[in-house]
C-alpha cells in the first residue's frame, strides 16, 4: 500500500452501522489534512465496495454490522488485490468475535470509548504498514480467547513456534502478553533497537504479517495466558 506523505492523504473508509459514529469521525478527519474520508459504509458490503472504487488505505471497520458483518468484510479485504488494511472498531462488552477477526487479518483494534485524537493515530500507525493492538488491549484480548469456550467458530490449529531460538521464544512471549518494545528491552535488559530487531526476525522466521500475528501465534503456540 502507499505510503502516507503530503501529496497522499491516508484514504479512508468509515463502516459502522451507527450514523453517529461515521458523522464523529467524519467530522474531526475533516480538520485533519493527512486524512481524509474517501467513503462510508453501513454494513461489510458496502466496505468492501467502497475499498476497490476509492482505493482506500485504511478502513475502519466495526464487527457488528446487518449483512456481511466486519469479521468477514475484513477477510475479503485483506485476502484482496486492495492492500487496504482494516483497523477494528470496537466493544468489549459485546463483541463475541474478536479472535475471528484478528485471524481475518486486522492490523489494529481500537475500542469506541478511546479519544478520537487515538484513533486518528491508530490509522496512521497502520497506514504507515505497522500494526497496533495497545497493550491493555491486547492483555483482554487474551483474557477473552481464554475464558471463552472454544467453538467451531473461533477454534482454529494450534501453531507450534518452531524454528526460533530461546531468547526469541522470551520476546515471543512477551510480544503476547502486550508488551512494547520498549517494555520488552526493560524485561530482558537489553536495547529497545535489539528489542525491535529480534521482533523483525519473528515476522520473518514466523511468516507474520504484522505484531497482531505475532500474538495470535504467542497465544494458540501456549507462550502466553490471561495469569
Amino acid at each position: 500500500m502507499s505510503e502516507t506523505t503530503t501529496e497522499h492523504p491516508v484514504r479512508v473508509v468509515l463502516a459502522d452501522d451507527q450514523p453517529l459514529v461515521r458523522t464523529a469521525l467524519r467530522m474531526v478527519m475533516a480538520d485533519t489534512p493527512d486524512l481524509v474520508v474517501a467513503g462510508e459504509a453501513a454494513n461489510g458490503a458496502e466496505a468492501v465496495r467502497l475499498v476497490g472504487e476509492t482505493g482506500a488505505d485504511v478502513v475502519v471497520m466495526d464487527l457488528r454490522m446487518p449483512g456481511t458483518d466486519g469479521i468477514e468484510a475484513t477477510r475479503l479485504i485483506t485476502e484482496g488485490p486492495s492492500g487496504a488494511r482494516v483497523v477494528v472498531l470496537t466493544t468489549f462488552d459485546d463483541d463475541d468475535h474478536v479472535y475471528g477477526a484478528l485471524h481475518a487479518g486486522a492490523s489494529g483494534f481500537l475500542v469506541k470509548d478511546m479519544a478520537l485524537d487515538d484513533i486518528l493515530a491508530a490509522v496512521r500507525v497502520v497506514a504507515s504498514g505497522d500494526a497496533l493492538i495497545a497493550p491493555s488491549v491486547t492483555r483482554r484480548l487474551i483474557k477473552e480467547f481464554t475464558d471463552r469456550p472454544r467453538t467451531a467458530s473461533t477454534t482454529a490449529p494450534r501453531r507450534r513456534a518452531e524454528g526460533i531460538t530461546d531468547r526469541e521464544r522470551e520476546v515471543l512471549t512477551l510480544v503476547g502478553r502486550g508488551l512494547s518494545n520498549t517494555e520488552v528491552a526493560a524485561e530482558l535488559h537489553i536495547s529497545v533497537a535489539t528489542a525491535k530487531t529480534y521482533v523483525t526476525r519473528l515476522l520473518a522466521k514466523l511468516d507474520a504479517r504484522d505484531r497482531v500475528q505475532l500474538v495470535i501465534i504467542a497465544y494458540e503456540a501456549g507462550l502466553v495466558s490471561a495469569a
